[in-house]
């Protein structure tokens, strides 16, 4: 069942300058997708329903969803839609159903897309059983796991961050396990155990690197800890971030991979010497919750967002409602640079 009752959403205006962020000179950010809808306290509040990922396809269009809903004792299952907002943003309306896409999934998780084609993650947390599918025109096809034959173990548990590199090789972060799974394109199991760290959660990749968000000895990604971000290429693995428990992230400007850091409001890039560029930083109880880059194709050039940041952003602490902020800039100078964020 689709539980929508916390939110009744509006009309509201077209996109808006976002203002709760510091930026470095030269960059801007405005709202892409809100909406009006109602705390649980019964405030009323601007958002979308909750969302935990992100991912564009080539065409430019923006998908979201969620994984598990996040109470203040813990977290709940959740079944819930994709939702697919067309290039250029949306105001959400009366009806949020218009931008479901496909069938609603348990805790679903998006992934990498593949062209037009997106992959995402789903798992029953009682039974200990996860899936891999790939969605198409928005139907669900299994890529791998689901049920195993009958005495073999379940090949995810809990699979949530997926990623794709050069090669079409597929990774998938199994927290559960406390592993990453390698498959190749078709979904055949290439390596079960590729990595083995404590309760990986995100995947991203770019040509022959790979990397790995862990959330470390934190029980919940919304609780503070000691997480580490992994990089891996060939045979060299190493912990290239240790700290911050990873909200979000995604590769970007230069190949390099940016994170959202939820817990300290900002927004980093990992610099080719290894340290760290700070993007953004969130101020009035604002909080980066996770992000993606719009692909560089001819569709997002004609939509004019190739090339831009997208993040999910928290207001004011309101995590049952999200807006989706568009930042744009020359991200490629501030990557050579390193210039401070004002």
């Amino acid at each position: 069942m689709i539980r929508v009752a916390l939110v009744v959403l509006t009309l509201v205006a077209p996109a808006a300058a976002y203002a709760e962020m510091r930026l470095p000179a030269g960059f801007t950010a405005e709202v892409y997708v809100t909406g009006r809808g109602e705390a649980p306290d019964g405030r009323a509040a601007i958002g979308i329903p909750s969302t935990t990922s992100l991912a564009f396809d080539a065409a430019g269009a923006l998908y979201a969803t969620r994984t598990g809903r996040r109470y203040r004792g813990g977290e709940i299952e959740d079944l819930w839609p994709v939702l697919r907002f067309p290039p250029g943003g949306a105001r959400v309306g009366g009806d949020v159903s218009r931008y479901f896409y496909g069938p609603p999934l348990l805790n679903a998780q998006l992934g990498a897309a593949r062209g037009q084609e997106l992959l995402l993650t789903t798992f029953d947390r009682d039974r200990g059983l996860g899936v891999l599918y790939r969605v198409l025109d928005g139907r669900a096809e299994l890529l791998a796991g689901g049920t195993p034959p009958p005495g073999e173990p379940p090949l995810f548990k809990q699979p949530e961050g997926v990623a794709i590199d050069g090669a079409g090789n597929v990774y998938v972060a199994d927290r559960q396990r406390g592993a990453v799974v390698k498959l190749d394109p078709t979904g055949r199991v290439l390596d079960a155990r590729w990595l083995v760290v404590a309760r990986p959660r995100l995947v991203a990749a770019r040509g022959e690197r790979v990397w790995v968000a862990a959330d470390g000895d934190t029980e919940a990604p919304w609780m503070n800890g000691a997480g580490e971000l992994w990089t891996i290429r060939g045979d060299e693995r190493r912990v290239a971030l240790s700290g911050p428990v990873v909200a979000g992230m995604d590769v970007g400007a230069g190949g390099r991979l940016f994170v959202a850091d939820r817990h300290n409001t900002r927004i980093l890039a990992l610099a080719a010497d290894g340290g760290t560029i700070e993007v953004a930083t969130f101020t009035d109880g604002d909080a980066p919750r996770t992000l993606a880059w719009a692909p560089t194709t001819d569709a997002t050039r004609r939509a004019g967002i190739a090339g831009d940041l997208f993040v999910v952003v928290t207001r004011r602490g309101t995590w049952s409602l999200n807006e989706i902020v568009r930042i744009s800039g020359p991200f490629d100078e501030l990557m050579r640079t390193g210039s401070p964020a004002r």
